[in-house]
């Protein structure tokens, strides 16, 4: 599949399904180009398990219709490693 600089792009699949609890901790706006742009930073938490654990920065994660771009990963203080803490960002409406 090919974009519109000729480039090929790999479709992008489900890694893994899984329920989640989100906080949103940030929304920023930035004027650049002449253009302002706005984002939404959030921290999903999730149940520790061997699907959730294989998740890194290069994935996504899809909810609410909109695709959240994964900034960081790590286990929660609390729970003793039962919890993933994933912080994303996403473009604003």
């Amino acid at each position: 599949m090919a974009n519109g600089f000729n480039e090929t792009e790999k479709p992008w699949s489900t890694l893994v399904t899984r329920w989640a609890g989100r906080e949103d901790v940030r929304d920023t706006e930035k004027a650049a180009a002449d253009q302002v742009g706005a984002t939404v930073m959030s921290r999903f938490t999730v149940r520790s398990d061997s699907g959730t654990r294989g998740v890194t920065a290069k994935d996504r994660i899809r909810h609410d219709g909109w695709v959240w771009n994964i900034t960081g990963i790590k286990e929660t203080r609390h729970g003793r490693g039962r919890y993933l803490e994933i912080t994303a960002v996403r473009e604003a409406d």
